[in-house]
């Protein structure tokens, strides 16, 4: 395996968290409860945590000096290879926990995937990582049974979260390149799927939720091709730091 390889990887999974952990940050002060405004303010934080420590990994991996900052900071839409999922608008409450319970049943088994893989430094990242996920998607689970088995509006808006979201899931079990070039210490997606579908068949049946029909499947991200919602989102997190280059606290 090349670094070049072990350094895309290793982004693309940092770049996820940062994407859903800023997505999730602009909840704050929106969200109908106070209570759940904490919970989304303190899941963005993991998040973010998650994506600050395989940043750092990221940099020691490609030896050029950039750092969290400059690797969160300084890459423009193209340089960014996290799951468009991730990148895609809050929308309403039902739309933001369809989106969690979705890729939060993933990580939920990702994470301690990774934990048991070869690669020391990643291990000890997703060892973390993983008690928090169990925590993301419990936390999304419970929400979705709560809107899906709640009031006629409640149930369209879950729905219709579910069914306009379903179609970036099929990117969660393709293999990058740069993730098949990890061998043995890669985590084998295709085969994260069934506990995945399990999974989310549990809670839409709690929930009294359909299953989406959908069967065409966006691009992943990992290349670098995003939908048109990434790019005002950069600008939005990156405006301080380009706009006064290197400044420190």
């Amino acid at each position: 395996m090349s670094a070049a390889a072990r350094f895309r990887y290793v982004l693309g999974l940092a770049d996820d968290q940062l994407t859903l952990g800023h997505r999730l940050s602009q909840w704050t002060g929106r969200a109908p409860l106070l209570e759940e405004e904490l919970a989304l303010a303190n899941i963005a934080l993991d998040l973010i945590g998650q994506a600050r420590a395989l940043y750092q990994l990221a940099g020691g991996i490609e030896g050029a000096g950039r750092d969290e900052d400059a690797l969160a900071y300084g890459r423009d839409e193209r340089g960014f290879l996290n799951l468009q999922l991730l990148e895609q608008p809050n929308g309403d409450f039902g739309r933001t926990i369809a989106r969690q319970l979705l890729y939060g049943a993933l990580m939920r088994d990702y994470w301690p995937a990774l934990a048991a893989s070869g690669d020391a430094a990643l291990a000890a990242i997703a060892g973390k990582a993983a008690k928090e996920a169990a925590y993301h998607y419990r936390h999304a689970a419970e929400w979705t049974v709560r809107l899906g088995d709640g009031t006629a509006e409640s149930r369209r808006r879950m729905q219709a979260g579910l069914d306009e979201l379903w179609e970036y899931t099929g990117a969660f079990f393709e293999m990058s390149a740069d993730e098949a070039a990890l061998g043995d210490g890669a985590v084998d997606r295709p085969g994260l799927r069934p506990g995945w579908d399990a999974a989310i068949g549990r809670v839409l049946a709690r929930a009294t939720l359909m299953r989406p029909s959908a069967t065409w499947m966006a691009a992943s991200g990992r290349d670098g091709v995003h939908s048109e919602h990434l790019e005002p989102m950069l600008a939005e997190m990156q405006i301080l730091q380009r706009s006064y280059p290197g400044l420190t606290w």
